[in-house]
């Protein structure tokens, strides 16, 4: 399938309706993304004809759920071209993603005085859960910050390891500013393990784990055009050998006594009680029709509307964009003396233009930019040069309204 806009608008319904009686322009994609009728078609043909609960049933719609859901792995592992389908471990997101390796993996290895290097970048999904570890087991959290510009080299990563460090969680690309980190780089330059939040990276560039060479990659469904509730950590097979379970419960075990457990292999171990059976089939439908369209021409589309996007936003000398790294998303964090973020997103929203106010779950950035909050236009396939016009447009409208 070729990239071509009109079509790819036409297959998300959500795009044709009225927001405040005028065209929705929806620029909020880095929280969530809209679903094409590929996905809402998936989901309603499980729920209306194929629905059971999946493994161990033996009759004909258990069979063919377990069939559909887990034909998911092999469809996420191409995706991201995961060497093994078993490595690729459901989850309902990022966030049980990172908290599944904090458990996991960490807790039990890590002692009081062990590292983890993070980024300033990071998500509080990428941040939260080292700190139960900080809390709980005196681990210390080593921070590295951006360049001014909302860069990251890996250098600046690689210099904050020490003989202590045990693991570096880092974004490969930023939900606030777009910056993205070459995590392949910091991967090849050091022997401790990567754990990398591809929540955001994911939507917008072609993924390769095999050429990347790290060691925990997570993704969030929600993102990536597919239902909210879905989403997938991969984990290489000799750090999975390494793991205890997370969960407790139905199918990740073999067998239970009344004095032990025979805990499933990998991936089932890692998956316990009745998953996200529909969530999960609704992702694979996102990411075939992804794939369909080529993550490249996905990446070039994308690349034309931030080179345009930050063009037109350059222009507006009152406005201020934080993070503006040479190779970056099309994310655009905003703010505009004399008006709070939320005063610019609500302007904007009589407008009919979605855009996202707050700290984006990142205020160590926030901090790091002297800033609380800010407006963010985060772009996605979907979206077009009108759209940013649409922005530019309205942000200028805001500007006469706070002069």
């Amino acid at each position: 399938m070729s990239f071509d806009i009109d079509k790819v608008r036409a297959d998300f319904p959500i795009l044709s309706r009225q927001v405040n009686n005028r065209p929705l322009v929806y620029l909020d994609s880095g929280a969530s993304a809209q679903k094409p009728r590929q996905v809402i078609d998936a989901i309603t043909r499980t729920y209306e004809g194929e629905y059971a609960n999946v493994h161990r049933g033996l009759h004909f719609l258990s069979n063919l759920a377990t069939d559909n859901y887990e034909r998911v792995r092999a469809i996420i592992a191409r995706f991201l071209n995961a060497p093994h389908e078993d490595e690729v471990i459901f989850t309902s997101g990022s966030t049980e993603g990172i908290n599944l390796v904090s458990y996991g993996w960490a807790a039990p290895r890590l002692q009081a005085g062990d590292e983890i290097v993070l980024s300033v970048l990071e998500h509080h999904a990428n941040i939260v859960p080292w700190h139960f570890l900080r809390e709980r087991q005196g681990v210390v959290l080593k921070w590295v910050e951006p360049e001014a510009d909302g860069s990251l080299p890996p250098e600046k990563v690689l210099a904050a390891v020490g003989p202590k460090t045990r693991l570096i969680a880092v974004t490969h690309m930023s939900n606030v500013t777009g910056t993205i980190v070459d995590v392949g780089a910091i991967a090849r330059g050091t022997d401790v393990p990567v754990l990398v939040d591809g929540s955001q990276a994911a939507v917008h560039l072609p993924v390769d784990l095999v050429a990347l060479g790290v060691d925990f990659y997570c993704i969030t469904g929600h993102k990536l055009y597919g239902p909210s509730g879905s989403g997938a950590m991969w984990i290489r097979r000799d750090r999975q050998a390494e793991m205890r379970p997370f969960l407790g419960g139905g199918d990740m075990i073999r067998t239970v006594t009344r004095d032990a457990v025979d805990y499933a292999d990998p991936p089932l171990r890692f998956e316990a009680g009745t998953p996200g059976i529909v969530n999960q089939i609704g992702l694979g439908a996102a990411l075939e029709y992804m794939m369909d369209l080529g993550m490249e021409n996905i990446a070039a589309h994308e690349r034309g509307l931030r080179d345009y996007a930050r063009d037109r936003l350059r222009s507006l000398n009152w406005l201020q964009v934080q993070g503006d790294a040479p190779d970056k998303g099309a994310i655009f964090s905003m703010t505009m003396q004399g008006a709070h973020a939320h005063d610019l997103s609500t302007i904007l929203d009589k407008r009919g233009i979605a855009v996202r106010a707050g700290s984006h779950c990142a205020m160590p950035l926030m901090e790091f930019f002297g800033i609380t909050a800010s407006a963010r236009a985060s772009f996605a396939m979907y979206n077009t040069r009108q759209d940013v016009d649409a922005l530019v447009e309205g942000l200028t409208f805001c500007r006469e309204l706070f002069a």
